[in-house]
């Protein structure tokens, strides 16, 4: 890897980009792939680098209709932890942390994990119930978990109101000391930038307008730069996955949803965990840049809005002062909101779909981000082989039918 000296760099920086090299390459479609990825995320981009790393299958476009990291890769609040209560989701989450864990090492780009832990606070016996129950499951899994009284929480993090006279008594929590948060730009360039150097090809600017298929499999797609041709076609386009499928004659068991988020002014270091609480409907971190970093519920209307409710905000930022009194004076410098795709179970669907040759990576709801590398890793497994990886045998589109649901309402906490 070669090596620039600081003032190299710096002489770089102030006469601009001339003479870098791009981290990945602008490509234009070819007319046939054997694999096509529709979507341009973490997901996609994950799910490209391992076909060609540990399948040998290059052949790959990823197509975006915007621009590389600009859809729900780059509007979440970057959690990720694996603490889940159902054996299927845990499984395949704490796979994804393990590969978080590494992740830097194996793209050779830093994709800034932070392991400061998540903590879910309680504030009812039903909570601290759900809580113990969870934390019991996660040991059966070999997943770390503790359950923290009043005072260890308080001397974990000093600024939240433990107080008994607090409109929600904090009656405990658990805490997964190996979560934490990455920088959600960074997993997108490092993904990109190795899975080029592989040979695929990232088409930006490339709407999928239809989806062809031929003797009940899928032969090509219509996009607005082209019709390309695909042997196998992976739909990775969270929030809009039931719009793709249904180019494809597909009814998909999705719901799509605002999900909000803000953040505030800089300020010196006060929090290290991520707090989540589910009572008063919010999850906190603070960035190595100093901001606060508000989750909120998804908005209840199904929507594709982008802007997200006043009411919403208003709640979330109610939710922060009771927790943290202390910030009641901070100011708000922006507020985004993502699109997410929603089962009935809150589980996402990886899988083939009816039409041969066509599988979706979709409904992962508001745990997206934290499965950005397990889901790529399995996606890829199944697109290579034509059948699920065991890891995501469960999540197939099958389940509805068959009725055998992974209910992780409860689990995904806040919104996470």
């Amino acid at each position: 890897m070669q090596r620039y000296s600081l003032p190299h760099l710096i002489r770089r920086g102030l006469r601009g980009q001339r003479g870098w090299t791009r981290a990945w390459r602008k490509a234009a479609p070819k007319p046939s792939y054997d694999v096509v990825i529709v979507g341009g995320g973490g997901h996609g981009l994950a799910t490209a680098y391992y076909l060609a790393k540990l399948h040998g299958v290059r052949n790959v476009a990823v197509l975006e209709r915007g621009w590389l990291g600009g859809g729900n890769v780059g509007r979440n609040t970057a959690i990720v932890r694996s603490n889940y209560l159902w054996d299927a989701s845990a499984h395949i989450y704490e796979f994804s942390l393990q590969l978080w864990e590494g992740l830097s090492r194996e793209l050779n780009y830093n994709v800034m994990f932070s392991q400061r832990g998540v903590l879910n606070l309680g504030h009812s016996a039903h909570d601290m119930h759900g809580l113990a129950r969870r934390v019991g499951a996660n040991k059966l899994n070999g997943i770390d978990a503790e359950l923290l009284s009043t005072e260890q929480i308080a001397r974990l993090v000093p600024i939240l109101d433990t107080s008994a006279a607090a409109r929600y008594p904090i009656l405990g929590g658990t805490l997964q000391r190996r979560g934490g948060v990455a920088r959600h730009d960074a997993v997108a360039w490092g993904y990109a930038r190795a899975a080029d150097a592989l040979g695929v090809d990232i088409v930006e600017g490339c709407e999928v307008t239809g989806i062809r298929a031929a003797a009940g499999r899928v032969a090509a797609l219509e996009t607005t730069r082209g019709e390309i041709r695909a042997g196998k076609v992976g739909l990775v386009v969270a929030g809009n996955a039931s719009v793709l499928a249904a180019m494809a004659g597909l009814r998909l068991p999705i719901q799509s949803h605002p999900l909000q988020a803000l953040v505030t002014e800089p300020l010196k270091p006060v929090l290290d965990p991520v707090v989540m609480s589910s009572a008063v409907h919010v999850y906190v971190s603070q960035t190595d840049r100093g901001e606060l970093v508000l989750g909120a519920g998804i908005d209840a209307p199904t929507s594709y809005d982008l802007r997200g409710s006043f009411r919403v905000i208003e709640h979330t930022l109610a939710a922060t002062v009771e927790l943290f009194p202390i910030f009641s004076r901070v100011r708000m410098l922006r507020q985004w909101a993502g699109t997410v795709d929603v089962c009935p179970d809150a589980s996402p669907i990886i899988g083939p779909t009816p039409m041969e040759g066509l599988f979706v990576n979709c409904g992962w709801g508001t745990g997206g981000f934290k499965a950005t590398p397990g889901s790529g890793w399995v996606f890829a497994h199944t697109l290579a082989h034509g059948q699920p990886h065991p890891l995501n045998a469960p999540f197939g589109l099958d389940r509805f039918a068959a009725g055998a649901l992974i209910d992780e309402h409860g689990a995904a906490a806040v919104a996470h």
